[in-house]
């Protein structure tokens, strides 16, 4: 039996705290408790081992990692549930729990995960990223959309040929009359330019049936705003598509590349895309660059 004294002091610490209410909810894994906490793993698997010397957490192998249960009596989690009004950082757990919880649930994503990782790998003549993207380009059909943030367009540059409409926003005159330059160069005349901020949008509400965000809502003032906006010009069933910087700590992205946001979390873009009205949404880490300082490229879908 566990020494009720040293259990007590182990509630204490408010970590510890935060540990038992999420196992409480759900087993989990080291790593799934590094991506809730924000922690290291030396440090969760300190924690995690004087929880299980007090025989208030259990442990089991399954496969490479080890899963964590609550084994705390409901008495002593009724302390820990009292103590959570102390704890402003359980509410946001409770979030990102929620967020892990439905990627664990998403077997076709992570049956594409592991067949990316394996892409590559293997040397086969002609197959690239490149050529798989052009392919996927040809054969993808839209109607209108709206690139949001566009920069000189290279992305709505390449949407062009495939939609009837493609409309590039950017706040920059500079970029928009460049873009205009390289359509017209390239023939692209279903390619418009606008001059306009992303977060109020020179577009007609319910008229776009792809709305991008490609690497520009993090320089957004309110990425809110933007994916409001984002709603309301979008035609019922219209999908919505976000490539952005997983959250960092590279300040000097505020200086380099006049940056507003330090990237996002997974929980916090899939909450403001939820906010906007959105449904059936996905997200998930597509790309982390191998030299420094590594971003890691965000990639969230969602359907209006």
């Amino acid at each position: 039996m566990s020494s009720i004294l040293k259990s007590l002091k182990l509630l204490s610490d408010p970590t510890r705290i935060r540990i038992l209410l999420l196992l409480k909810s759900e087993s989990l894994n080291v790593a799934e408790l590094q991506e809730i906490l924000g922690m290291g793993q030396s440090r969760i698997s300190t924690q995690l081992s004087q929880l299980r010397q007090e025989g208030l957490v259990s442990s089991a192998r399954s496969g490479k990692n080890n899963v964590y249960a609550i084994a705390a009596s409901d008495a002593l989690m009724e302390v820990a549930r009292q103590a959570t009004a102390e704890i402003p950082e359980v509410v946001a757990d409770s979030q990102t729990l929620s967020h892990i919880l439905r990627k664990r649930k998403d077997k076709t994503r992570a049956y594409f995960d592991d067949l990316a990782g394996k892409f590559g790998k293997s040397y086969v003549p002609g197959r690239s990223w490149k050529s798989l993207a052009e392919a996927v380009l040809k054969i993808l059909n839209y109607k209108v959309v709206a690139d949001l943030g566009a920069g000189e367009g290279t992305l709505a540059q390449l949407l062009a040929p495939r939609a009837e409409k493609v409309i590039a926003i950017d706040n920059s005159p500079n970029m928009v009359e460049h873009g205009k330059q390289l359509a017209e160069q390239h023939g692209l005349k279903q390619l418009e330019y606008r001059l306009g901020d992303i977060e109020s949008p020179p577009i007609d509400i319910n008229s776009v049936d792809l709305a991008i965000f490609s690497q520009a809502l993090h320089h957004a003032e309110h990425p809110q705003k933007a994916l409001d906006s984002a709603y309301k010009i979008m035609v019922p069933g219209g999908k919505l598509v976000i490539l952005d910087l997983l959250q960092h700590t590279f300040e000097q992205a505020r200086d380099l590349y006049a940056d507003t946001w330090l990237g996002f979390s997974e929980v916090d873009l899939y909450n403001m895309i939820k906010k906007a009205g959105f449904k059936e949404i996905e997200t998930t880490i597509v790309d982390k660059e191998s030299e420094a300082p590594h971003f890691q490229t965000l990639l969230a879908t969602a359907e209006k």
